[in-house]
């Protein structure tokens, strides 16, 4: 039973590392095209966002090893048991952690790795707006004739 949670758990782990990775290679997408523009290989890019999100699983698991072990630690103490946690146990579960980070990076990285510079430089220039002229000091305002010949052009 608690070997079926504990794989739920890494499975929801790895779909939130590796969506909160896709959410940065869609939002980093000028970083991206002006590091390709300036030289930097598709691997260098696959491997800056693989090594994020083995970090980011690492912290989490790291985080989640020391929440488990307090909350043990907590028990034991209340219950005046002997506290005992096998180190193979909280090696074992940060390595997982950090292999389901990787594996759930994978994705993202080389999504990130194929994107093009110029695709990615493309999409972040507003459209050109057409330049309007200034009004000068001798323009008026526009009058109520000139409104109602904008809006009703036959009447006047």
């Amino acid at each position: 039973m608690f070997l079926g949670l504990g794989a739920v758990a890494l499975l929801v782990g790895g779909i939130g590392i590796a969506n909160v990775m896709v959410i940065a290679v869609l939002e980093r997408r000028t970083e991206i095209g002006l590091r390709r523009a300036l030289g930097a290989a598709r691997i260098h890019i696959a491997a800056q966002f693989l090594t994020e999100a083995v970090i980011l699983a690492g912290l989490g698991g790291a985080a989640g090893l020391a929440a488990g072990a307090g909350i043990t630690a907590a028990v034991a103490a209340s219950r005046h048991w002997t506290l005992f946690i096998p180190s193979i146990g909280l090696w074992g579960g940060l390595a997982v952690a950090v292999v389901i980070g990787g594996i759930a990076g994978l994705y993202p990285a080389t999504r990130a790795a194929r994107l093009s510079p110029t695709e990615a430089l493309r999409t972040v220039l507003p459209p050109r707006r057409p330049k309007t002229q200034p009004r000068s000091a001798t323009t008026s305002s526009p009058t109520v004739s000139t409104w109602f010949s904008t809006v009703w052009p036959r009447a006047f």
